[in-house]
């Protein structure tokens, strides 16, 4: 993910010094996919905008695995997360992620090459396309642009229609946002836009909301659900792709 805070040169290069220390310092990522560990559980807490599925397990590298779910208003997809492990990987942890559901997939370093990701981060949300589709072997996934802010009903209704879509067949979204102060999810620190990778991996039709598996996991949280209209605002003047 990328910050910005005050326009200035300095002030820019100490705020991603800082993000890159907090998540890059060493620690011991832990493996919780092993033999005999269970998958979270991911409807224990309701599916509510705001709970958190997952928190704590923030060590970069730190890998879990979510619960598949169907019931007859929520779709959760089964997925391998895993903490970023840089603090501008999170395009490719967002695409691991995504690709989790369907195959074994390859390290956050492999795919960091693949997307050409630098220390400046992924550049466009089209990069994380043609990552997953050459992974996949397939045609799937499209890139979406949703360029007005805030987005238009068809831009909406179209979103909504890719959630459900894609989850339905196990297939998660990866969305490029833009978290301003005042419209950021959980944990996000509220005085930086942030801009960044995350991946949607559920959906609840009852609840009108969205499961997140956000691979920054700011404020130690890492799986949580958002409302769709907050979603739909995050995405632009970005894209993502489903």
């Amino acid at each position: 993910m990328r910050r910005r805070t005050v326009p200035t040169a300095f002030a820019a290069a100490l705020t991603t010094t800082a993000a890159l220390t907090a998540l890059t310092a060493p620690a011991a990522a832990r493996d919780l996919t092993g033999p005999g560990a269970a998958p979270v559980s991911v409807l224990a807490r309701g599916s509510a905008a705001g709970t958190a599925v997952v928190s704590g397990q923030d060590v970069p590298g730190t890998r879990l695995r979510t619960e598949a779910v169907h019931t007859a208003t929520a779709r959760i997809l089964e997925i391998d997360y895993q903490v970023q492990e840089t603090g501008y990987w999170c395009g490719p942890a967002a695409t691991r992620i995504a690709l989790s559901a369907r195959v074994a997939p390859p390290s956050q370093a492999v795919l960091a090459a693949q997307l050409g990701t630098t220390e400046a981060g992924t550049d466009d949300i089209s990069q994380v396309t043609g990552v997953l589709n050459a992974n996949l072997g397939t045609g799937w996934y499209e890139t979406k642009r949703m360029p007005d802010d805030p987005p238009t009903q068809a831009q909406r209704d179209l979103l909504w229609r890719d959630v459900v879509l894609d989850i339905d067949n196990n297939y998660p979204i990866v969305a490029n946002i833009v978290a301003p102060p005042g419209n950021q999810p959980p944990g996000y620190p509220p005085n930086e836009t942030i801009y960044h990778y995350f991946t949607v991996i559920g959906y609840d039709d009852a609840q009108r909301t969205v499961l997140i598996a956000d691979p920054a996991s700011f404020g130690g949280y890492q799986i949580y659900w958002l409302t769709f209209d907050q979603l739909a605002t995050l995405i632009p003047p970005k894209g993502y792709s489903a």
